[in-house]
């Protein structure tokens, strides 16, 4: 309606001004007295140009009104509509022929034309909403929390979200480009060319898989992956993964997978079976194991009435009534029934459940059944094994019980100890009732026993007492007992057993007495084969010498004059080691046996000698104290060959100690330049440290920094010193577990400087993750850069090839750690490759020929063993073999 009435207006004004233009056109023409086809060419411009405003009918009509006014003021007769002259006529024909024409297809041209600028306007809003509607897709594509991945068919990537690339941890330019396969496991890339052809066999069909990607840090991702292949402009497939990050999920998944794979392998190793029971709705479910325990196939339907069938038919009544109870009054429960299974096997159960309320009001029983058919069988067989052991401590005499150590009263005593003290099994027994059954003589010795259980100053007895009878008979108990300590940490009982031992003690006293003079010849022979002897001694109660072997004078082993004098008035000494003699003083007093004492004495030329003696206590049939026997022998040889190893071992100590502090003169330029460079550094830090804090604003970021690099440098400088400090430090040996390839990063450190300074190129062939061998650090040092220098002098005189020193480690098949040193230089003269490694044999014009000897030393007192290795070409090679700790190999 709104369009109609604007062109009704548009028509109205086009015809009005028409009018009027053609009007002054009329005029005008008549002033001018213009030909007839001037004027009418005159109208129809006049008619063309207002057809530009758009009304073909207001045209049509200033057409008809221009007609109208040639006809009546300009075609003769003037004045009158009628036309007379045929060629005026034809004219007036033609005008509104071409009129029409003209006005039709200039508002044709003005339609088109303003079609065409509508539709270039419209072009333009679609481009701009076009573009408008890009940045918003893009915006989604490039910050949408999924990752986007758009794959040729060859699998490379085309284009990737930002979200995406950034949470892999790369830039979308360091993907763009680059294979999809790069972000996948190498274990699942098959499967992801896989997934990737079956998109491109059908195109259109969306896929989904989950798969793992690789993040540039490592990590892995689990996502689930939708695809889908499309053809793209060019007619070439490409494909659109959507992905999405589940590994969270996924974690979840394997957590609970894990917790029910431990929920059901705890519940196969206790016999316990799981159960829920739905009494509304009579839904029932058991775990894997309860079938199990019932025999029962896993796709059994349970229920029930299920479990009625399996109980054992003398259970079936209670175990009904049960379920009966429970349905009724919805309350937890517990009972124990026996299952008869197919097989005719018996199963005993325990069940016990606890009622719940589920989110619907409705009652829920959640419990577990219990296999405890082997708790019965072990308390069926308990049971049996009192019974036997009762009958067993009737026929041994010998009773079992239980004494509380505070409430001074018996917590437990079997039937035979109530036998052996004459008790009634039901009475009441006081402490004075249990102590007048105890001989009086015996009584202390008991309570002394409590006493001592009770304090905790002993933990296990053995004594004997005599028992009272009201008959007057006696018994002899032989008694054996031991604490328990409760779970608070404190002694309550004394538990033990009474044996009666009255008949062997009546026959070892008819016994005794005609045995105490074989026993006592016995004993001695008996001391002197367990001591065996190089020469025997015997001492009397007051621990002086009363015997003596008779080849010890006739040797001139022993000073003469011996004989009536203690042991501490033979030694020499004995103001040299007082605390030995007291200790041993102490334990003669205490008549216990004494086993390898060591003092000096002299021989009957005068000449010092050192004994080691041994011996133990002999008594008579009483108990009476007789004094000791035993064996000495002459250790002279021996202790002398330690004394004269020890001063070797410090000799060679003294010799390697001067050797590493020689080698350390050696190697003053290598760790003053050590030194230097990280002072030169921490120097050079405090400066610009300086610099920072002195600008007008301080820079305490970089001053920060400085400071860092500072303390770094120091500290790498204290270790070169502490280096240094532990090679030339003289102290003793310190055996440690070590791992070689350390030791030689040390060493490389001290020698850097004269490798450089020589000329000498350094390679290292160090094997990771060798175990570790027991060794001092410092001493396989001191090894190993003798090894070093060694070949750097070697070199020295070669010019002709490159100097090149290897060193590396390994482990061989015979458990060793190897380490080799390895140099182009002269080499050893085929002569010379046996001695080498002697003392005082040298090649060199200023050598002392100790450092390979030392060396050598060295490795050995580790156990190892240090070689020459043949090897093809210039120079020598040097190895030493160290065995594993033992720590290690085990």
């Amino acid at each position: 309606m709104y369009n109609q009435i604007n062109n009704f207006k548009r028509s109205a004004t086009q015809f009005t001004f028409g009018s009027v233009t053609l009007a002054v056109v009329t005029l005008a023409s008549l002033y001018l007295q213009t030909h007839f086809a001037a004027t009418a060419f005159g109208y129809l411009l006049v008619i063309l140009l207002f057809s530009l405003i758009g009304s073909f009918i207001a045209s049509s009509a200033l057409s008809v009104l221009a007609i109208a006014a040639l006809a009546y003021y300009f075609a003769p007769p003037a004045f009158s509509l009628r036309i007379d002259d045929p060629q005026v006529l034809l004219v007036v024909v033609a005008f509104f022929t071409v009129s029409i024409v003209g006005t039709h297809l200039i508002g044709k041209i003005r339609q088109e034309r303003e079609a065409a600028r509508e539709t270039a306007a419209e072009l333009r809003r679609s481009t701009a909403d076009l573009k408008d509607r890009e940045k918003r897709w893009r915006a989604i594509f490039e910050h949408n929390p999924a990752m986007y991945v758009m794959i040729d068919e060859t699998g490379t990537i085309l284009n990737v979200n930002t979200f995406g690339a950034t949470h892999l941890g790369y830039a979308r330019s360091e993907l763009i480009g680059q294979s999809v396969l790069r972000l996948f496991p190498e274990e699942d890339r098959e499967f992801a060319r896989t997934c990737i052809r079956t998109c491109l066999e059908d195109i259109g069909q969306s896929q989904t898989w989950d798969a793992q990607k690789v993040r540039k840090d490592g990590a892995v991702l689990w996502v689930r992956e939708n695809a889908k292949a499309m053809l793209w402009a060019d007619d070439k497939p490409v494909v659109l993964i959507a992905c999405e990050d589940i590994t969270e999920k996924r974690r979840t998944e394997l957590a609970l997978q894990r917790s029910e794979a431990h929920l059901a392998q705890a519940q196969e190793l206790s016999h316990t079976g799981s159960f829920g029971w739905n009494v509304a709705t009579g839904e029932v479910f058991w775990s894997k194991e309860l079938f199990r325990i019932f025999q029962l196939d896993p796709k059994t339907i349970p229920s029930p009435q299920l479990v009625v069938e399996r109980t054992h038919p003398e259970d079936r009544a209670s175990v009904q009534q049960t379920i009966d109870r429970v349905m009724q009054d919805a309350q937890e429960f517990e009972h124990e029934y026996r299952l008869l299974l197919p097989d005719g096997s018996v199963k005993h159960i325990r069940a016990q459940a606890r009622a719940t309320t589920t989110a619907s009001g409705e009652i829920e029983f959640v419990g577990a059944a219990t296999d405890i058919t082997v708790t019965k069988q072990v308390e069926q067989q308990l049971r049996r094994s009192e019974a036997y052991l009762a009958e067993a401590q009737h026929l041994s005499h010998t009773g079992s019980w239980s004494w509380d150590v505070h409430g001074v009263d018996f917590v437990y005593r079997s039937a035979e100890v109530n036998r052996l003290f004459g008790f009634d099994p039901q009475e009441s027994l006081s402490i004075e009732t249990i102590r007048s059954r105890i001989h009086p003589d015996d009584l202390p010795r008991l309570q002394e026993v409590q006493r001592l259980a009770r304090d905790g100053k002993q933990n296990r007895f053995e004594y004997d007492f005599r028992i009272l009878l009201p008959d007057g008979s006696m018994r002899h108990i032989h008694s054996v007992a031991h604490v328990v300590v409760g779970s608070d940490g404190n002694i309550g009982e004394l538990i033990g057993t009474h044996m009666d031992v009255t008949e062997q003690y009546a026959a070892r006293e008819r016994l005794e007495s005609t045995l105490a003079a074989l026993r006592e010849s016995e004993q001695r022979f008996r001391d002197y084969a367990e001591t065996a002897s190089d020469w025997l001694w015997e001492t009397g109660p007051d621990h002086k010498v009363t015997h003596l072997s008779e080849h010890t004078s006739a040797a001139g082993i022993l000073a003469t004059g011996l004989l009536g004098l203690p042991r501490w008035d033979i030694a020499c000494d004995l103001e040299d080691e007082p605390e030995k003699w007291q200790q041993h003083r102490a334990r003669l007093e205490a008549h216990l046996p004494f086993r390898d004492l060591v003092y000096r004495a002299v021989n009957r030329m005068g000449s010092p000698i050192y004994v080691r003696t041994s011996g133990k206590p002999f008594f008579d049939v009483s108990g009476t104290f007789l004094g000791y026997r035993g064996v000495s022998t002459d250790i002279t040889a021996v202790i002398r060959a330690d004394q004269a190893e020890q001063e070797l071992r410090k000799a060679q100590a003294e010799l390697a100690h001067v050797t590493r502090v020689t080698t350390l003169g050696e190697l003053t330029t290598s760790i003053a330049h050590e030194i230097n460079q990280p002072l030169a550094a921490i120097i050079s830090n405090a400066d610009a440290c300086l610099s920072w804090m002195g600008r007008k604003t301080p820079d305490l970021s970089a001053a920060r920094s400085s400071v860092e690099w500072i303390i770094e440098d120091a500290i790498r400088a204290s270790e070169v010193i502490r280096r240094v400090r532990a090679l030339a430090k003289k102290g003793e040996i310190e055996m440690l577990p070590l791992d070689i390839n350390d030791v030689v990063k040390d060493v490389i450190a001290l020698v850097n400087r004269e490798l450089v300074s020589h000329q000498v190129t350094l390679k290292t062939e160090l094997t990771a993750a060798l175990p570790a061998v027991l060794g001092d650090r410092i001493q396989l040092q001191q090894v190993i850069i003798n090894l070093v220098m060694n070949g750097i002098e070697a070199m020295d005189a070669v010019t002709d090839r490159t100097r090149e020193l290897v060193i590396q480690s390994s482990r061989d098949d015979m458990e060793h750690v190897q380490l080799a040193v390895t140099d182009s230089g002269v080499g050893i003269a085929e002569n010379d490759a046996d001695r080498v490694l002697d003392p005082f044999f040298t090649t060199k014009s200023s050598g002392l020929g100790m450092g390979l000897s030392i060396c050598r030393s060295i490795v050995e007192a580790h156990g190892g063993r240090l070689s020459i290795v043949h090897k093809q070409g210039p120079g020598a090679s040097f190895r030493f073999d160290l065995p594993l700790h033992k720590e290690v190999v085990s």
